[in-house]
Formats: C-alpha cells, structure tokens, sequence
C-alpha cells in the first residue's frame, strides 16, 4: 500500500513542484531500510554501558523451597537396642541474600568495555546518518547526469540524422561520397548505442532512489534539475591543514574505530583479571524448619553478614592463553585504526583537490562549450565555402556534445565533492544538503 501512495503522491505533486535532494532525504529518513536498521543497531549497542555497569552494582536475590518429606529414623531406645520412628512431615526454607563486589576487576574492565561498545554504537549511527546525505545525493546526481546523457545522445541522434540525410541528397545529386554517409550513420549508431546505455544507467539510480523512499521507482521528471547557473560553494576553511584537523577530531570513522581499540584493550584488561582475587561483602537472612533429618520438628531463623575472597590458583593456562590472544587482537584494531585513518585522510584530500580545481574546471568547460558551440556554425559556413569537409562537421559536432557532457559531469562531481569533503571531515549536517538543494532548480522541461 505504502509504494502506491508515494507514486499516487508523486505524480499528483509532480504538477506543482519537483523534488530537490533534500526532499528526497527527508523521506529517506522515514523509509530507508539501511537507515532505520541503523537506528536499531545504534539502540542496541547503547544497552551494552547498562549491561557493562550491571556487574559493578549490588546483586540482590531469594530463594524459596517446601517440601513433603516421608523418612524412617532408627533411633536407640535406651535399653541398648533401637526402635522405628516414621516420620510424615513438611519442610521448608528461604533465604534473602545481598552480594556486593568490593574487589572485581573483571567487572570493572566488562564495565569500561561496555561503554566502549556504547560509544562505539553512538559514532558508527553518526557515520551511518551522514552516509545517508552522501548516499541521497549520488544516487539523485547520477540519476541526472543520466538524463543529460539521453538528452545529448537525443540531440547528437537528430543532428547526426540531418547530417545523414543531407549527405544522402547531396550523394543522390552527386555531390557527395558513400564515404560521408557511413561516417553520419556510424555516429548516429554510436549516439544510439550511448542513449540506451543512458538509459540502463538512469533505471538503476531511479531504482535507487526509489529504494530510500519506499518505492519501486522515481520518475526522472519528479526530480528538480541542476540549475544550470548555479555558483561554486565558498570553501570554510579555506587550508587544507585545517580539514585534517577536523578529520582526526571528528570523522565517526575513526571516531568508532578508536573506540573500537577501546573495546578490545579492555578486553585484554578482562582476561588479564582471571590472575586476580576477588572481594565480595555479602548478607543473608535465612529461615529453615524441618529442613533436614536432623533438623527436623526444628526451625531456625539465621542472619549472616561477610566478607568472601575468591583467589584463582591455576586453570590450565587458559588465561594466560586468552589475554595472549586478546592483545593479539589490540594490536590488530590498531593497526586497523591506523588504516583507516590513513584512508580517510587520502580521500579528504582528494576531495578537498576536488573542490578547488573544480571551480576552475567548470569555468573551462563553460568556455570550452562556448567554442565548440561556435565551431559548429564555423566548420558548417566552411563546409558550404568548400575549405572544410562532412568529417569536419561530424567532428565537430561531436566535440560539442562532449563538452557539454563533460560539463555536466564536472558540476555534479563539484557537488559531490563538496559533499564529501564535508564527510570525511566528520561535520556534515542535513543543513549543508539543504545549500547543496539550492542548486537544483524548478522542474525540467523538454
């Protein structure tokens, strides 16, 4: 029912406005499988600090037993020989009991172990909640570089196909070789050949799309294009120094991985506290009657209060065993910590490089398109003064509709890295997807 009423919903609003990145992410957060299973994992994980704490607190327990007992007693009968006594009776006992650990250092490592895991859960959820702005975004952007795909491949198919049939007349008049129609039919297979794979590529970001939200797809025309005016972002801060900073200090990556070190030293401190004594103070109140043969027709009310040490001697080296293998695997979170950060740091850098180069690449291929539009009209005027020939044109041609694919390509991927940039640096928020929406305009029309 729920896809019904979200493709019912899109079509009745596609009339009025088109979806920007940021309405789309604000239904992820209602619909995305991955998201919400993140949510529950981060809950989950959240328990372990309760449960780590658990083994430092009082533990307070009563047990209750009643039973019917049948015996036979030989008792003496003073007179040097004995006599039979039956005995039908019933017993029963409970016992109040409070322990208090004094001493326990494994408990202790379990607690600190146990916040480690919470924490972990908190960062790993960060990671996940800013994963999904990087994930609504790629998949919306590469939905419309499909579309700018199909476009071009359209017009590049109805240039290419006047071309055809002007070399077609002029080679039925004459004027032109078989040689020029082949190469405009080439390309006009070849344009058709890259719309179709356009086509495959635009289904599956759709799909994509869809999945997020809770439908089985997304219409391309749903979807607010890229204003095709839109200004680069100010980068702040400005140096790079200044990103790797925020990086080291923020991104939930490393934060969880950190934490994830955290967990395995205190899991080392844990098996290391099997050497160790263990101090208890514990109290009791106790009630029996008839508990025993011995007690029997006897009722006791007894209160104890102490002090138990429990001092482990020897357990076949498995102890030993297994904090050996517990800072085995320490020193393979490090390593792994180390990893990460070196990986991470890699990419902030890519896409810091990204974002400045990416200003200049777009005023290139803003003038790049220009000149390829002018070359245009230039080969054409000298194809019909006879300096230039149909190779030119098609040539031509097919450098504009390059450019103007290559253009395209760059604007998305400045967003992209500016996106990511902002994600690997740990600070991404739903704010700076709202900055990057303002970038998508009103709803296309072709």
């Amino acid at each position: 029912m729920k896809p019904v009423f979200f493709a019912l919903l899109f079509s009745c609003a596609g009339a009025h406005a088109a979806m920007g990145p940021f309405d789309v992410y604000e239904q992820a957060l209602r619909n995305d499988p991955v998201f919400l299973g993140a949510i529950k994992e981060r809950d989950a994980g959240l328990e372990n600090r309760t449960i780590g704490r658990a083994g430092l607190l009082p533990r307070l327990s009563y047990n209750y037993n009643k039973g019917r007992n049948n015996s036979e007693a030989h008792l003496p009968d003073g007179r040097g020989g004995s006599y039979r006594d039956d005995r039908n009776y019933n017993s029963y006992g409970s016992t109040f009991s409070l322990q208090q650990p004094l001493f326990d250092y494994e408990a202790y490592a379990n607690y600190r172990k146990g916040v480690a895991q919470a924490l972990f859960a908190d960062e790993s959820f960060r990671d996940k909640s800013q994963a999904l702005l990087v994930r609504v975004l790629s998949y919306y952007t590469q939905a419309l570089f499909a579309q700018d795909q199909i476009d071009i491949a359209r017009a590049k198919k109805k240039a290419f196909e006047q071309q055809f049939q002007q070399n077609e007349h002029l080679f039925k008049a004459g004027e032109g070789t078989r040689t020029d129609i082949l190469e405009a039919e080439s390309r006009y297979e070849l344009a058709t050949a890259e719309e179709i794979q356009a086509l495959d590529e635009q289904d599956a970001s759709l799909r994509e799309l869809g999945a997020l939200i809770g439908v089985q797809s997304v219409n391309i025309d749903d979807l607010a294009p890229l204003n095709q005016s839109f200004a680069a972002f100010s980068l702040s801060p400005a140096n790079y120094a200044t990103w790797h900073e925020l990086a080291l200090t923020n991104n939930p990556v490393l934060a969880s991985q950190r934490q994830s070190l955290e967990v395995a030293r205190y899991e080392v401190e844990r098996n290391r506290a099997g050497h160790l004594p263990k101090i208890t103070a514990y109290a009791s109140s106790r009630k029996q009657e008839s508990d025993s043969g011995n007690t029997y027709n006897q009722r006791y009310d007894t209160n104890t209060i102490g002090v138990e040490v429990s001092l482990p001697l020897y357990a076949g080296g498995a102890i030993s065993a297994s904090t050996r293998q517990a800072s085995r695997a320490m020193e393979q979170a490090e390593y792994e910590l180390e990893g990460k950060t070196r990986e991470t740091l890699i990419e902030l850098r890519r896409q810091f490089s990204a974002c400045l180069s990416g200003v200049s690449k777009l005023r290139a291929y803003q003038k790049a398109l220009t000149s390829a539009e002018a070359l245009v009209v230039s080969t054409k005027q000298s194809i019909l003064g006879g300096e230039r020939v149909n190779l030119d044109a098609l040539n031509a041609e097919q450098q504009l509709y390059s450019t103007r694919r290559d253009l395209a390509q760059a604007r998305y991927d400045y967003l992209m890295a500016w996106t990511k940039l902002h994600y690997y640096a740990g600070n991404l928020r739903d704010t700076d997807l709202a900055k990057v929406d303002e970038a998508f305009g009103p709803e296309r029309t072709r």
